[in-house]
């Protein structure tokens, strides 16, 4: 059919132009220009400044300790990014990451995170987010799923009750074929950049396994994991097992390098 060969090439059109790499060379497809998408950071990082209450002083210095490690590790281009930490007053045990380089730990991550080298799995994790370009790589999926099933259904002259219903059930299936997945492989991606991130800063990396073993003790209902948007604790353990060999390495040869942090937990 004509409309299906003009969305295929429309398509292929956006692929070609819109082609990058992520760190652990991966193909990606981003739409958005960094700027973009450093401004919008930089939006939403005001906007939980002003809506969760701040940290201790203590708690944001300890943070800021084991990040700037991490960050004095990269290659220039990347260490030279305007990098930010907040420490926010929260007991959910959760952090993230934002276009630009704007990170934010909660108070109740220190519950699991237990020592430095455990928090560093977690911010390694979060910077890995940042240099990956994930948000860039996550809204130009959705934008161009979106678009596609538009398209699909403008053509497809899907109006109507039938109509509706094919369209919510292609919704979903978009929902947990490839957006959903997207996230999953995000979240893998990321362990495995923050591994090397923390080893390479002089953390030890076998820590990341003790914090998924503290994160697995607090339990609590979890959905499948081809529902969710993050991969199973299990699912990411092997993950990091795999991959924890080159990672010491890279720790021992950091601290023979002289790379040692000393982040005193407060």
């Amino acid at each position: 059919m004509r409309w299906i060969r003009c969305a295929a090439v429309a398509t292929l059109a956006l692929t070609i132009t819109a082609c990058t790499t992520s760190p652990t060379g991966r193909q990606q497809f981003t739409l958005m220009s960094d700027a973009q998408l450093n401004q919008m950071g930089r939006e939403a990082y005001d906007q939980y400044q002003q809506d969760l209450p701040a940290a201790g002083q203590a708690q944001q210095r300890y943070a800021q300790c084991v990040a700037s490690a991490i960050i004095t590790a990269l290659p220039e281009q990347e260490r030279n990014q305007d990098w930010q930490i907040r420490v926010f007053e929260s007991e959910q045990a959760n952090a993230f990451a934002l276009p630009g380089g704007y990170m934010g730990v909660n108070t109740g991550l220190f519950d699991v995170a237990v020592n430095q080298d455990q928090l560093a799995a977690v911010i390694g994790h979060e910077v890995g987010h940042v240099l990956a370009r994930h948000a860039n790589e996550r809204v130009s999926t959705q934008t161009s799923t979106q678009l596609a099933l538009s398209v699909l259904s403008s053509a497809a002259g899907m109006q109507g009750p039938g109509g509706e219903q094919l369209m919510g059930a292609l919704g979903l299936g978009a929902q947990y074929g490839i957006l959903l997945p997207f996230s999953r492989r995000h979240e893998s991606e990321a362990d495995v950049i923050g591994l090397r991130l923390m080893a390479d800063a002089g953390f030890d990396p076998r820590a990341s396994l003790e914090l998924w073993d503290n994160m697995s003790a607090q339990g609590g209902a979890r959905p499948p994991a081809w529902m969710s948007t993050h991969p199973s604790h299990g699912q990411r353990m092997q993950g990091l097992q795999a991959e924890m060999d080159n990672a010491v390495a890279r720790y021992e040869q950091a601290r023979q390098a002289g790379r040692q942090p000393n982040c005193p937990r407060p």
